[in-house]
């Protein structure tokens, strides 16, 4: 990954001021078509924000869980990775649990919704939401 200094000249944008982020790619993290479309649709509906953030956090059942919100802009050491058609941040102390991770999206009804396919896990819940490492 390379360090960039990016000005963000997208309407979303907080200002124009330059925001130091570091160019990912899929090697991070990947979302497959149906997720880069789910996200594009909430991305428009919403208005919350042109970027999608995934972030991992403490909590769920096995112990860490992860974390999926809209942003209007990176914020400083984040990592911008353009995948599915999405534009997605990740800061750097979630790349670390996150390095090759797909993330996949189904529309059914029973256990349907993100889903996470990690290979740094060691275990996970039934619902895919929270892991361990």
């Amino acid at each position: 990954m390379e360090t960039a200094s990016n000005t963000l000249d997208t309407p979303a944008a907080v200002s124009s001021t330059a925001v130091e982020v570091r160019a990912g790619d899929e090697r991070l993290v990947r979302l497959t078509e149906a997720a880069g479309r789910k996200v594009a649709a909430l991305v428009a509906r919403e208005a919350q924000g042109e970027f999608l953030r995934v972030a991992i956090s403490g909590g769920g059942c096995n112990g860490l869980s992860y974390k999926l919100r809209f942003a209007i802009a990176p914020k400083r050491g984040d990592i911008l990775v353009p995948t599915g058609g999405a534009r997605v941040l990740v800061d750097p102390k979630t790349a670390l649990y996150l390095k090759g991770t797909v993330v996949d999206y189904s529309n059914a009804l029973i256990a349907g919704g993100f889903k996470f396919t990690n290979p740094n896990a060691k275990a996970s819940c039934s619902c895919g939401e929270s892991f361990s490492v």
